[in-house]
C-alpha cells in the first residue's frame, strides 16, 4: 500500500505549522501511520542547509544559490524520509515543498518557472503530492504574524512586494492545479480551518 503524501503551503505567517500539527495528531488519534516534516530540514543535512538559507547575514545569496540549496535539501529529504514512509504506507505531511520554490523563486524573485520544475523534479525523481493546502493570507497580515514569534529571518526580510508576489504566485498556481489544491482563507479561526483540513483529508484516508 502506498501512502498519502500532503504538504501544506502559505506565505510566511499563514498558519501552516499550526495546521500540519493539529492535523498530525487528529490523524494519530485516528490510528492512522502519520510522518510529519519540515522544509528546507527534516534531516541533519537537510537542516545544515535550512541554516545557512534562512540566516539574515547571507543577504547576498544569488537567486540561483539559493534555487539549488532548496533543491538539494529537498533531495535530501525524499530519499532519506519521505519516499521511503510512502512506500511503507504512511501519511506523510510536509510543511513546504516543490510549489514553495516556485512561488518564492520563481514568482517571487523571476526566476524561470521550467528550471525550477526541472531541478526539483530531478532532486525528487517526480514526487509530487495528492494535496497541497494552501493558506492563503495578504502578505501584510502574514509578516505582522511571524515578527510576534520571533526575529525576521532573511526571506521575511524581504520588502512587502516580494511577499505579495509570492503570494500571487501561489494563488496562480492553485488556479492552474485546480484537483490537487486545497486553497483556504487563512484569517479564518484556527478550530474553523482545522474542521475544513479534516475534513478533505478524513475522506482521502478513510478517518
Amino acid at each position: 500500500m502506498i501512502g498519502i503524501f500532503i504538504v501544506f503551503e502559505g506565505v510566511d505567517g499563514s498558519g501552516k505549522t499550526t495546521q500540519l500539527s493539529l492535523l498530525n495528531k487528529y490523524l494519530c488519534a485516528n490510528h492512522i501511520a502519520t510522518y510529519a516534516t519540515r522544509e528546507p530540514g527534516g534531516t541533519p543535512l537537510g537542516e545544515k542547509i535550512r541554516e545557512l538559507l534562512l540566516n539574515p547575514d547571507f543577504i547576498d545569496m544569488q537567486s540561483r544559490t539559493e534555487a539549488l540549496l532548496y533543491a538539494a535539501a529537498r533531495a535530501q529529504l525524499v530519499a532519506q524520509e519521505i519516499r521511503p514512509r510512502l512506500q511503507q504506507g504512511t501519511v506523510v505531511l510536509c510543511d513546504r515543498y516543490i510549489d514553495s520554490s516556485l512561488a518564492y523563486q520563481g514568482y517571487g524573485r523571476g526566476m524561470d518557472i521550467d528550471f525550477l520544475i526541472k531541478i526539483n523534479q530531478l532532486g525528487t525523481g517526480g514526487l509530487n503530492p495528492q494535496l497541497v493546502i494552501l493558506l492563503d493570507l495578504p502578505p501584510e497580515e502574514g509578516l505582522i504574524r511571524s515578527r510576534k514569534v520571533g526575529p525576521a529571518d532573511r526571506l521575511e526580510n524581504e520588502a512587502l512586494d516580494f511577499h505579495r508576489r509570492v503570494r500571487a504566485g501561489y494563488l496562480e498556481l492553485a488556479r492552474k492545479n485546480p484537483d490537487r489544491y486545497l486553497v483556504l482563507d487563512a484569517r479564518e479561526s484556527i478550530q474553523t480551518l482545522h474542521q475544513e483540513i479534516c475534513r478533505v483529508v478524513g475522506g482521502m484516508v478513510g478517518a
